[in-house]
């Protein structure tokens, strides 16, 4: 006589049941869309426009006589001197008048350009010189930097003017690298383009040039974000060591280059006491170690 009751009330519990069940789901929704979501965070990677990469010790650029270079090489210059004469006399450089002469900059972090640097020398204060670079792939085109006409700078000094800057962009961007080049090697390069001779050094026992002066070592300053800036002291430059700053943008574009005398450290040599160990004086490893005195 109760079964009919029964089931009604059992279907009201499973109604209420579900209903609680929603309720929570419900809430928990609620709840869990309320919280803020968390996102996993990966590590920003800066491009460096430059491999790390340094050789150890005085990094210095090579130069070569006409008769030093290789019979390729000659060749290359035999047929790019009518483009060569025609930029000179554009810029204003006199060339074909006099006698000019040129030897090769041998740069190993652009290995796919030819660097000459011509000279007229006519005496003190008549002074010309221009580099020039010439493509070897035949990919790009001839190019010169004016340093010097007649021992003037033909516009401001080669190392920091807008046109050598221009320029060895121009350049970089025509080799093609397979890799990150060497950054010392490109911020010489530079300076050897721009007129200089220069020899760096990587360590301060490196940059002495004499028993009491030493200039900073060559280094390399890659901040978090924004541009990378090069840096080294040209120590075999006369009559003083030359501070060489050039500012990259990461994708390695020079911004500006700045050129100006280094900012030498006194360097003092200290002589410690000879200390006496088992009856001898102890003295540099190079030297014998001599019996103590003896009073």
């Amino acid at each position: 006589m109760d079964r009919p009751r029964i089931l009604p009330s059992l279907l009201v519990a499973a109604s209420i049941a579900t209903a609680l069940v929603q309720s929570e789901a419900q809430t928990v929704r609620e709840v869990t869309s309320s919280q803020p979501s968390v996102k996993e965070k990966h590590p920003i990677e800066r491009p460096v426009p430059f491999s790390l990469a340094a050789d150890n010790g005085t990094y210095a650029i090579e130069f070569r006589t006409a008769d030093q270079m290789t019979r390729n090489d000659r060749d290359l210059e035999a047929d790019a001197e009518l483009s060569i004469s025609e930029h000179a006399r554009f810029a204003g450089l006199e060339f074909g008048q006099g006698n000019w002469s040129y030897e090769q900059v041998v740069c190993p972090a652009l290995p796919n350009h030819l660097f000459l640097r011509f000279t007229r020398n006519n005496g003190k204060g008549d002074v010309s010189i221009f580099s020039a670079s010439i493509p070897r792939n035949g990919e790009g085109r001839v190019r010169i930097i004016p340093i010097l006409k007649r021992s003037y700078s033909l516009w401001s000094p080669a190392p920091i003017n807008a046109i050598t800057i221009a320029a060895f962009n121009r350049i970089r961007t025509e080799e093609h690298p397979d890799s990150a080049p060497g950054w010392l090697g490109i911020g010489m390069c530079y300076a050897a383009l721009a007129g200089g001779s220069p020899q760096a050094a990587l360590s301060e026992s490196d940059t002495r040039k004499s028993a009491s002066t030493v200039a900073m070592p060559a280094k390399l300053e890659i901040p978090e974000r924004g541009n990378v800036a090069l840096s080294f002291a040209d120590v075999a430059a006369a009559p003083r060591p030359m501070d060489w700053t050039m500012i990259f943008n990461r994708k390695g574009k020079l911004l500006k280059a700045s050129h100006k005398p280094a900012e030498l450290i006194p360097a003092k040599v200290i002589h410690p006491a000879p200390v006496v160990l088992n009856g001898y004086v102890a003295v540099s490893a190079l030297q014998t170690p001599q019996p103590a005195p003896t009073n």
